[in-house]
């Protein structure tokens, strides 16, 4: 997969890159990420990007011109994605992640400061994908956390496909909860049920602590998953 970030702020993708399994696939060629700083395609002789809002009111606006610049400066593959990370979009889930990672190239616009003007926004942007409701400084973060889920759905990059399957909410569901060595720590004892090789009974143990956890931690994911459940009978 190639995906393109357009930023005023490509080194805060440094270190997140450089490390883990996100190095891993970036080093097998199995993702490639590039940048393009919306700063290089500033008209202003002193590359100025930003400016005051229409209509007044507090902090700075990136004005069209370099975005849409550099957007136009990027070679596109034919299935191709264009998102704006926004407070302003669809909250991201894991479906989305998935659906996602089923094209061959995303450019992710990242935006600063008070926004980007709308009519770049609307000649550029696909889709707007926020990570929550709250807001960042910037879209870099953002980006980072969907680059870090989408590249978990493609080949090669987790070890086993199975792992991904069963992740949290990959069902719609919080993941149960998991134990390893040692056995006993601070008198805490891993549940009998994992000891005993009864691998139809572990299932069954670990699908009603995903239930339970998914329950009391997340109820709004809960209601959601009896009501799909419903609506399949």
């Amino acid at each position: 997969m190639k995906i393109d970030v357009l930023t005023l702020f490509p080194e805060m993708f440094d270190s997140p890159l450089s490390a883990s399994l996100l190095k891993k696939a970036i080093d097998n060629y199995i993702l490639e990420i590039s940048f393009t700083n919306i700063r290089d395609f500033s008209t202003n002789k002193h590359h100025k990007v930003d400016d005051y809002p229409y209509g007044g009111g507090k902090g700075l606006v990136i004005k069209p011109e370099p975005v849409v610049l550099a957007y136009e400066s990027i070679e596109k593959k034919l299935n191709s994605k264009t998102i704006f990370l926004s407070p302003g979009g669809k909250v991201l889930n894991q479906e989305k992640l998935e659906e996602l990672s089923k094209f061959d190239h995303l450019i992710l616009l990242c935006g600063h400061y008070e926004g980007i003007d709308q009519r770049a926004i609307d000649l550029v942007v696909d889709e707007e994908i926020s990570i929550g409701d709250y807001i960042l400084t910037g879209g870099e973060i953002p980006a980072l956390v969907l680059i870090d889920g989408v590249s978990r759905y493609l080949e090669g990059v987790v070890g086993s496909k199975e792992s991904v399957m069963e992740d949290s909410l990959s069902n719609g569901l919080l993941k149960h909860p998991q134990y390893t060595n040692p056995r006993n720590f601070r008198d805490k004892e891993v549940p009998e049920i994992l000891l005993n090789g009864h691998h139809k009974n572990i299932k069954e143990w670990r699908k009603e602590q995903s239930y339970i956890r998914t329950r009391i931690n997340r109820p709004d994911l809960w209601r959601k998953y009896l009501k799909k459940k419903k609506e399949e009978k």
